[in-house]
């Protein structure tokens, strides 16, 4: 008997079973219509200026969607997503840290 191909089914890495989950994409995010339709308009418009997209809060219990919508926001414009909690952010400098 051959061993396997590891190219053909490599080895798993942390955060993939999140991963494989999640929504990657706002088509792909279901339920939201309404903000969905607005971070569309606000990603777009972050494209065409070819600037940061402006600041955006998420707020509500856990569940949601929120980290996943940031995720998916970050996707779309290409850059990188960093997580963090509000509890983490205990002084004024600890968000400049990050």
């Amino acid at each position: 008997m051959t061993e396997p191909d590891p190219n053909l089914r490599p080895e798993e890495r942390p955060g993939d079973a999140d991963r494989a989950l999640r929504p990657q994409s706002l088509d792909e995010f279901v339920g939201q219509q309404d903000a969905k339709a607005n971070l569309r308009v606000f990603i777009e418009s972050a494209r065409q200026r070819g600037q940061a997209m402006d600041h955006t809060l998420f707020h509500g219990p856990p569940g949601l969607g929120k980290t996943t919508l940031a995720q998916i926001i970050a996707r779309e414009l290409g850059v990188n997503f960093r997580m963090t909690s509000g509890p983490v952010l205990a002084r004024a400098g600890d968000l400049a840290a990050i």
